[in-house]
C-alpha cells in the first residue's frame, strides 16, 4: 500500500474511541536500513489546529490493528 492511499485516513484509538489525527498531518519515522515505517507521530494541535502544544503521539507500526476503507483503527 501506498502512502498516497492513506494519508487521508483518520486514526482512531479502539481502546476510548478517541480520534487522534488524520495520517496525512503526521510525521513519519522508519528505519533508513530497511526502509520501513517505525512509527506515527501525530502532532497535538491545540486552538482548532492552530497551534501545536505539548509533544507528538507516537504510534508504532505493530499498534495498528486494522487499515479500513476510511480509518487506521489502532490499539495502545
Amino acid at each position: 500500500m501506498r502512502f498516497k492511499d492513506i494519508g487521508d485516513k483518520e486514526i482512531i484509538d479502539v481502546n476510548n474511541g478517541e480520534r487522534l489525527g488524520v495520517l496525512g498531518q503526521t510525521d513519519i519515522e522508519f528505519n533508513p536500513v530497511t526502509g520501513k515505517i517505525d512509527a506515527f507521530l501525530i502532532p497535538n494541535y491545540k486552538w482548532f489546529g492552530l497551534r501545536k502544544e505539548g509533544s507528538d503521539n507516537r504510534i508504532a507500526w505493530e499498534e495498528i490493528q486494522t487499515v479500513g476503507k476510511h480509518m487506521i483503527l489502532i490499539k495502545t
